[in-house]
């Protein structure tokens, strides 16, 4: 079995993703008719089967599941490794850190100030979308990141900055809300806002199902769908969902409409400093050990 290169991976990767030849050819900027070789020479190169084709479905197989999942960050720590070290071969580096707009980007500028005066390296703050972060990172887009629970940590070093509770954001008219402290165990049978992609685990954190040893494996009911906080305050004030939510979004949130509470059991939401796992970067490094004796203070 020979080994797969980076072409071909992309190859693979895009029809994995698209499920359509004609879309991954479109999404690579080819002509359609040399993809569909390309991918039987790759599932020579394996020696397996990794699509169910027919004339009008394309599947994934087992095999082609698995070597999706493993070409993915395949593929970003090649694009990592290309991206930092054209940074590096600059006259003028340049550490790229990122964070998702609100509380985060603030602590980031505290960070880049403090950081400014210890290194030559200018860093500069890119304001990224939801879930985002995690991604720029291990595909070398940025150099550092702030995090917030929830995120997959593949690939990634991290130091927590901080932490605090998470709160119930209700609708101001909710039985519940006649409460002063909640557990997780009562919102239960509450729909829970869901967010794009989330996976079990995810889903879990955010509803509190997390925190209820008695139902470790629990989906709690879904909502609606949300892509931002001010969306996810939103759906609650109509009364279409609960949602636990950072103390610090409350605070900075208050509305009639919403009602929070505290909730006793909840784990907590906390920030923390990422960057590529085994990185030797000095810059990073430094700007690492700024963060965390800002925070430690």
């Amino acid at each position: 079995m020979e080994d797969l290169d980076v072409r071909q991976l992309r190859y693979f990767v895009a029809v994995a993703e698209e499920l359509s030849f004609s879309r991954a050819a479109e999404r690579l900027n080819m002509a359609q008719p040399p993809l569909s070789p390309a991918i039987r020479q790759i599932e020579r190169r394996v020696g397996a089967d990794l699509f169910r084709r027919d004339t009008r479905h394309v599947a994934l197989t087992d095999a082609g599941q698995a070597l999706l999942d493993d070409a993915r960050p395949a593929l970003d720590v090649v694009s990592g490794v290309s991206r930092r070290a054209r940074r590096a071969a600059t006259t003028a580096p340049t550490l790229l850190t990122t964070a998702k707009p609100g509380i985060a980007t603030g602590m980031l500028q505290r960070i880049v100030a403090a950081y400014a005066a210890q290194d030559a390296a200018q860093a500069t703050v890119l304001v990224s979308g939801f879930r985002d972060q995690a991604d720029m990172v291990r595909d070398g887009r940025a150099d550092v990141a702030l995090l917030g629970s929830w995120f997959d940590r593949r690939g990634l070093d991290v130091e927590p900055l901080t932490s605090g509770p998470r709160v119930a954001a209700l609708p101001a008219e909710h039985p519940l809300a006649r409460r002063d402290t909640l557990r997780c165990h009562d919102l239960r049978d509450e729909p829970v806002p869901v967010w794009p992609g989330t996976t079990p685990a995810e889903h879990a954190y955010w509803s509190g199902a997390d925190a209820d040893p008695a139902e470790p494996r629990v989906t709690r009911r879904p909502g609606p769908a949300v892509a931002d906080p001010g969306q996810l305050l939103e759906v609650v004030a109509l009364g279409q969902a609960v949602a636990l939510v950072p103390e610090s979004l409350a605070l900075s949130n208050p509305r009639a409409d919403v009602a929070y509470r505290r909730v006793t059991d909840a784990t907590p939401y906390t920030v923390v400093i990422a960057w590529p796992e085994g990185s030797r970067s000095p810059h990073v490094a430094r700007f690492v050990r700024t963060a965390t004796s800002l925070y430690a203070q």
